[in-house]
């Protein structure tokens, strides 16, 4: 299944989401009614949705700031300039990303305002985790999963099971994997570190000095007289 962000309704309208929350009015965001737009910025526009850059833009008008109509006007400044701008309540914005699948705006806010703040306390654990040197692999991603944000998810866990309906069991089941395959990562590139470390620790240790062994004085060898001993043999006298 196909998912498409900065698309939703407005009642029975279609309209394109250009900031999931107005600057100091989280409650409210702005859209354009893609309906009544002109082909030459509808056409530019809905190209610019489903390119990479719009799909990754956390809010479509940092990709339409970028892109241009057929006239060559940036996209952001005619839907500014021709009054196509509206500010709608989030409550009253519905998302539809893909068929049959449906979640209130309000609601998708609150989610991706969870994953900026997990993301963000993972970042500051793993400067931590840098700061203080290597650290178990199995303890850091423990505490990625826990410790590093159990306020957060406590008090915003109603809102998860609220969207569960809406975002649909495959959909949950894709970010978990997602969130899974992240943390293998990087605890992967921990284990990698800490051989890195390992090897470049033996490398500066100096080797080890070779000590001759303490050899004892030579044990003097008995000295053989070989020269033959000689027996005087007395000589017989013949006496008359």
């Amino acid at each position: 299944m196909s998912f498409l962000r900065h698309v939703g309704k407005h009642g029975d309208r279609k309209v394109a989401i250009i900031f999931r929350e107005v600057p100091g009015e989280p409650h409210m965001c702005l859209v354009t009614y893609t309906e009544l737009l002109n082909k030459h910025i509808h056409d530019p526009m809905i190209k610019c949705i489903e390119s990479d850059i719009g799909q990754n833009s956390t809010n479509l008008a940092d990709a339409l700031n970028r892109s241009y109509t057929n006239d060559g006007t940036i996209i952001l400044q005619k839907l500014h300039a021709e009054g196509q701008l509206k500010k709608v309540n989030t409550e009253q914005v519905v998302m539809t990303p893909a068929p049959n699948v449906r979640i209130k705006l309000n609601e998708l806010n609150k989610i991706l305002d969870e994953m900026e703040m997990g993301e963000a306390a993972v970042k500051k654990l793993a400067e931590m985790d840098k700061s203080m040197g290597m650290q178990n692999p199995v303890d850091v991603a423990r505490r990625m999963r826990g410790d590093a944000m159990p306020d957060s998810i406590t008090q915003n866990q109603s809102s998860l099971v609220g969207a569960v309906d809406a975002l649909g069991d495959n959909q949950l089941a894709n970010t978990f994997r997602m969130q899974a395959e992240k943390m293998e990562r990087e605890a992967s590139g921990l284990m990698a570190e800490a051989k890195r470390l390992l090897s470049e620790a033996a490398a500066l240790e100096p080797a080890p000095v070779k000590v001759p062994a303490k050899r004892g004085p030579k044990p003097k060898s008995a000295s053989i007289d070989a020269t033959p001993t000689r027996t005087s043999k007395a000589k017989k006298v013949n006496v008359a």
